[in-house]
């Protein structure tokens, strides 16, 4: 039986016992990624002590992990990209997203027009989510428990119980609701806080798009979602936050930003 099982990299082959300590836990060490932690609880055996999420979130890539002649660089595009006026947003988008923010609304999901909803999954309208086969045949099988199930999905992942943004993204990714749309997943759901946050929230859609665009304008490796014990909720945030600190001050939104890193990561 293995000692434990490392809570960053998942691996329970490489974990060595340090010393056992006085209350009855062990100090442990994984050799594949050098973390160390107390396993067990104080006078009683116990299952691994999971990392929490602050924890797992220090040994996420920061700002201040890219090289300086990078980030000089970065800056360069930036600043090339800003003064192109054929790089302002379109200005079709700002009221195409407020009628969406008012559909969203507490008051307004629950009487959203089904062809609304349906249209927001179809629409490239300032994001574009990709190809919508698997949405639209659940859709067309039965729209209205398509538009219930749409509704649901939305109003979790804006307004659900579970307290952490990051839960409820992987909650719904992963399916775990009777409501659970099919094809509604990290695509949609990542266009839905870029619409609903436009301040917060960048128009890339998916994790691996903001980790090829880290490495390509950065030169940041953002781990593999199934090289680590993090969720792909977490992830996703995540990845959004670095990018949004690391583009900056100076666009109108942070959809402009991520049209911003959408450009940049195609320069030589």
């Amino acid at each position: 039986m293995a000692l434990a099982m490392c809570p960053l990299c998942t691996d329970e082959d490489d974990v060595d016992l340090v010393e056992r300590l006085p209350d009855g836990r062990k100090r442990v060490v994984c050799r594949r990624c050098d973390y160390s932690w107390e396993h067990g609880e104080p006078g009683v055996a116990a299952n691994e002590k999971v990392a929490s999420a602050a924890l797992l979130h220090q040994r996420f890539p920061k700002p201040e992990d890219v090289e300086s002649d990078v980030r000089e660089r970065a800056e360069m595009l930036k600043a090339e990209f800003l003064a192109d006026v054929r790089r302002h947003p379109d200005p079709k988008v700002a009221p195409y997203w407020a009628k969406y923010q008012e559909i969203f609304d507490a008051d307004g999901l629950p009487h959203a027009d089904p062809t609304e909803l349906k249209a927001f999954a179809n629409d490239p309208t300032g994001v574009y989510s990709g190809i919508m086969t698997e949405f639209n045949k659940a859709w067309n099988a039965n729209p209205e428990q398509g538009a219930s199930d749409v509704r649901q999905v939305i109003e979790y992942l804006l307004r659900g119980t579970e307290p952490s943004l990051e839960n409820r993204l992987t909650d719904l990714i992963r399916g775990r609701f009777s409501f659970s749309m099919p094809g509604f997943k990290e695509a949609l759901l990542s266009k839905v806080l870029s619409v609903v946050y436009p301040e917060r929230f960048l128009t890339i859609v998916t994790y691996d798009q903001k980790a090829i665009m880290a490495k390509a304008v950065y030169g940041l490796a953002l781990p593999k979602p199934d090289s680590v014990n993090w969720t792909i909720g977490r992830l996703i945030v995540w990845s959004n936050d670095l990018l949004t600190e690391l583009t900056g001050d100076g666009f109108v939104d942070r959809p402009h930003a991520g049209e911003f890193l959408w450009w940049a990561k195609d320069q030589p």
